[in-house]
């Protein structure tokens, strides 16, 4: 695989594409704003953009076989989907001072930290499917990736991912600061954990 401005300019159109699209991360990292905060929420952002990064190295040097044992996918997903339900459920029951909106510090519960938010990437069903699709489509894939493909690739997505996520939880912050009563916060939490779910059905459905 040829790293050159034109696969430079690919991967990064395919990793922003990625990072700022719906999905588990940017659902949490909005209710997480909304719920605690912009500054409580920067270990969860920088958990995900280190950690998928992480993730695509690993994958890339010693984990190919992994993205085509169907075992293997069989357990994450059953594994990431119980998960997402967890932390789901904790979204929903998250019940922040409505005073203060995206600034709780009397929130109950505790955002996710940056271990746990870099470690949920493994579990996360689409960061299973984005990593096997760049590294397939941008690093040679099962014929043999090449090294400075993978790096080079993990390093676009820890670039675009922080402020993709950033983007997201600043909605999060900014839609806290509208909903000025408690019943209206546990709405968008509700909403917020729905929309977690919900991203599990076409993963399921597989």
């Amino acid at each position: 695989m040829i790293v050159d401005w034109t696969w430079l300019l690919s991967a990064s159109a395919f990793a922003v594409a990625m990072s700022a699209t719906p999905g588990p991360n940017n659902t949490m990292v909005v209710a997480s704003g909304a719920t605690y905060g912009f500054a409580r929420t920067v270990p969860h952002m920088l958990g995900i953009a280190v950690g998928f990064p992480a993730m695509l190295v690993v994958l890339g040097t010693a984990g190919l076989p992994l993205l085509t044992d169907p075992r293997v996918h069989a357990v994450l997903k059953w594994v990431g989907a119980a998960y997402l339900l967890r932390l789901a459920w904790a979204i929903a029951r998250a019940d922040p001072d409505p005073a203060e909106p995206g600034a709780k510090a009397g929130a109950s519960g505790r955002p996710l930290g940056f271990v746990r938010a870099a470690l949920f990437q493994w579990v996360n069903p689409k960061a299973w499917i984005i990593a096997a699709g760049a590294l397939a489509t941008y690093t040679g894939g099962a014929e043999g990736a090449s090294l400075a493909a993978t790096l080079g690739l993990a390093a676009l997505f820890g670039i675009v991912a922080l402020p993709c996520i950033a983007l997201w939880t600043l909605i999060g912050v900014g839609t806290a600061r509208v909903l000025r009563t408690r019943q209206a916060v546990r709405l968008f939490n509700l909403a917020m954990a729905g929309l977690l779910v919900g991203s599990l059905v076409p993963v399921l459905g597989e």
